[in-house]
């Protein structure tokens, strides 16, 4: 396992490259090369008016480069940094990270948003607040992004102030490496989708919902006493969720097989 770094020492994108290369789903280096290539070219984009610098990286990221969206969508190709870099696809939170770091080269602050399902881009300019669609670089209303949400979480959900202010880095990173998970499990790479649970729980120790994913997935791989030990572990912190009742089955149940086991 790899020791993720504190929070106020991410580095972008490195970080997420040595990932990547750690669940063996790319390889650092080549990711690192295609990177410093577009970091080299993109800076021939830079002119004083921010506001064509950005239209321009734009169009060059979008229309010259190609960078697009991925099918499947929810796979983990589409959600490891290193794939999207070398193969300019991606989901809306890897598009989303190369358009900020390029934009970063240029001297542009465009800032991640997590919406609950996709990742969007925020940029202010001269006071003018606008938000970016990382799947195709188009301009969103506060409307779409609501639609968005209400997409996600049902007609009746709102779009609360706080799914508009910009994220850390390590939240980030964090959302890359759950959509690396949903991306395993989806294709029944249990053991990487394991060892994404053991990096998030590095950050975020306290999530016991962690707690419960890594139990389904220890359990598909046969690990019946670690499954056991983690839905133990959110009951014992966890007596008034809602699904309490439903995980107890469900450890009453791992026990019996473990006692078939002996």
């Amino acid at each position: 396992m790899i020791i993720l770094p504190l929070n106020d020492k991410i580095e972008l994108p490195d970080i997420a490259f040595e990932i990547g290369e750690h669940l063996r789903f790319s390889k650092a280096e080549t990711a690192n090369w295609a990177w410093l290539e577009l970091a080299g070219a993109v800076l021939s984009h830079y002119v004083v008016d921010r506001q064509a610098r950005l239209a321009g990286l734009l169009r060059w990221f979008y229309q010259d480069l190609g960078f697009c969206i991925r099918q499947p969508y929810f796979s983990v190709k589409a959600a490891d940094l290193g794939t999207c870099i070398s193969s300019r696809q991606g989901n809306s939170t890897t598009l989303a990270t190369v358009l900020m770091l390029l934009a970063k080269q240029l001297d542009l602050k465009l800032e991640p948003i997590l919406l609950p399902g996709m990742t969007v881009l925020s940029s202010r300019i001269d006071g003018v607040v606008s938000y970016i669609d990382p799947l195709n670089g188009n301009e969103l209303t506060r409307h779409q992004l609501h639609v968005l949400v209400r997409g996600e979480m049902g007609n009746g959900a709102s779009l609360k102030a706080s799914y508009l202010k910009p994220v850390s880095l390590t939240r980030l990173v964090s959302r890359m490496l759950h959509e690396l998970k949903a991306g395993c499990i989806v294709s029944h790479q249990f053991e990487p989708a394991m060892e994404c649970c053991n990096l998030l729980l590095q950050w975020h120790s306290d999530d016991l919902n962690l707690n419960r994913e890594r139990a389904f997935i220890a359990q598909q791989l046969g690990c019946i006493s670690v499954a056991a030990a983690d839905l133990k572990h959110f009951v014992d912190n966890s007596p008034h969720d809602p699904v309490i009742e439903l995980v107890k089955l469900q450890l009453k149940e791992l026990r019996e097989i473990q006692e078939v086991y002996h």
